[in-house]
Parts: C-alpha cells; structure tokens; sequence
C-alpha cells in the first residue's frame, strides 16, 4: 500500500529554523534538539583540494555506499569502454591517500531492507572482519541497527543529504500522480526488471511512522550527518523540486532533500550552495566554466569535501 501525506502533515514535521516563518511541530520534534537550526554554515570551505590531509591517514577501511537509483560502475559497452562510475573521483582520491576504501554496490531501487541485506553482504566479502567507517544513507542505519552484522566491525556512519524524516518531494509526487497511475508506473518498471519498493519508502510518513521508531541507532557507533542548501537557477535541473521542497517543508533544501530532514546523529553542518548532484561529484564541468566566464568562483569540490570529512572518522 502506497502510504500518502498531506503537504500540511509534512509541514508539521519541520523545525524551527532561523528566519522562517514559524511551523507547528509534533512533541517529538520540538524534543529533538538536533533539529533546531541548519547548524554550522559551510561556505566555500570545500572549493578547492588542500595539498595536504596528514588527517586522512586511517588504518580502518572506509566503505562508499551509493543511495537510490546509484550504482557502483554503470557501463554502456560492455568493457570496450570505460565505465561512469558512481563515486567519481573520490574512491581514488582517498586511495591515494592511503586509505583502504571499499565501494559497495546493492540494488538501485530495491526496498531498504532488501538494500540493507546486499550491503552487509557485499562489506563482508570486501572487509574481511575489519573495522569499518561508512559514509552511506538509510540501507547503513537499517544494517546497523536490524541486521547487526558481525562479519566486520562498524566504527561509524556518516550520511550526507539523506532524507532521514522523509522528502516532501516524494510526498507531492505519491499525491500529483495518484494511486492508480502510480500502480501503472510500478508495473512498466517492474516490466523492465527496475524494483519499484524503494520509492514509498521515502514519504514522510513512512519515515516518521514506521522506520525510524523501529530503526534506532546503536551505542557506541558515531553517527554524523551533513544536509546541503541550494538556491537553484531557473534553468537548474532542481529548480522545480527545490521550490516544492521549500513550498511544503519550508526548510533550506538541496534540490531533493530538506536539511531538517538531512540531520542526524552529530550534525556537522550545512553545505550552501550546493546542490544533490553536487555531493557525488557529478555537477557538469560545463556549469563552472560559465561560471568562471560570469566572474564565478566554483565553491564545492567533492573530492575536497570526502577527503576532510575522512578525519573526522574514528581511527
């Protein structure tokens, strides 16, 4: 069953933040206190790659793990042509840095327990029974805390823009479309092999309700979270979902995901002017050459990004 939300029930789940108009918030909310601001403002922090990260140098082996629709290497022809890979550049970037890094790969579109049980599969073949700092999404917080794994030892999660409270964009997706046409999609995407469980898993209220009662996070691994605000061109690729999220949410968001709704566990902080795609490495080179030509400076490097946040993991 296709679980919907009211845009006015998904409103009542954002906080406080500064400068906004203010919200009705449920007791649960107005008790969390990591929810009351976009925390810690990182502007152009991460524009351009240090020439050193003597911080970056873990003995523990840090896995990458992609979120919905991601994959670990995607190739077009087979291996007459070099596959596109997810984590572009920053798999090899830590590497060169002496890091252990493993990439795990599990079902684009499958549901988060279904993703949860190929990931702790695929960390296990790859780690061996080493300890482990993952940056992944909500597959790692179902892992750690339902599944439990004992074949490798997790010291860390770290989740960036990941919808812990939900997205209203997929709210006012389930709500436009309708249940019937919903059903008619599922059933094309099915055709084509695609699993269609992950998508409802992402309203609000699936979030709020069902997951994160029953998903809790486990003593004695950190948890850290970064959210990403984004203020989109009218031509932006995000330019119509930011302005639901806004719309409905009325939190800062980074075209898919609110930073409310991104924060979780030691919240480091909030990344401006950057966008979803922005995070992975994958903003079209193309953008920061008309920038640069309008007198822009370029203000993330993902790789710059990955390569700090590395030292803030357990070592």
């Amino acid at each position: 069953m296709i679980h919907l939300l009211s845009r006015a029930s998904c409103r009542s789940l954002i906080p406080y933040l500064p400068n906004s108009r203010a919200f009705s918030t449920s007791r649960l909310l107005r008790n969390d206190p990591r929810l009351q601001n976009i925390g810690r403002v990182i502007q152009d922090e991460y524009a351009t790659i240090r020439d050193h990260y003597a911080e970056c140098l873990q003995k523990h082996s840090i896995i990458l793990a992609h979120g919905l629709l991601g994959f670990d290497e995607f190739r077009l022809a087979g291996t007459a042509i070099p596959g596109i890979k997810y984590w572009r550049g920053i798999a090899e970037a830590l590497s060169r840095k002496g890091i252990d890094v493993i990439t795990a790969a599990v079902p684009p579109s499958g549901s988060i327990e279904a993703r949860a049980e190929k990931l702790a599969e695929s960390i296990a073949r790859q780690a061996r029974g080493k300890d482990v700092n993952i940056i992944a999404g909500l597959d790692s917080r179902y892992m750690i805390s339902r599944l439990k794994p004992t074949d490798f030892n997790v010291l860390s999660l770290t989740t960036i823009a990941t919808p812990h409270r939900g997205s209203a964009f997929a709210d006012y997706m389930f709500e436009s479309i309708g249940p019937s046409q919903i059903k008619r999609i599922y059933n094309v995407l099915e055709h084509f092999g695609f699993e269609t469980s992950a998508f409802s898993q992402l309203t609000c209220k699936f979030m709020q309700e069902q997951f994160n009662p029953n998903t809790l996070d486990v003593d004695g691994i950190k948890y850290y979270s970064y959210g990403a605000s984004l203020v989109p061109s009218s031509w932006s690729v995000f330019a119509a979902s930011h302005g639901i999220v806004k719309r409905i949410e009325g939190s800062p968001n980074d075209g898919l995901v609110s930073v409310a709704s991104s924060q979780w566990g030691q919240y480091q902080g909030t990344l401006m002017g950057v966008s979803h795609l922005d995070l992975i490495n994958w903003t079209n080179r193309l953008k920061w050459f008309f920038w640069e030509l309008t007198g822009s400076k370029r203000n993330f490097n993902a790789i710059a990004f990955y390569l700090d946040i590395a030292g803030t993991f357990p070592i």
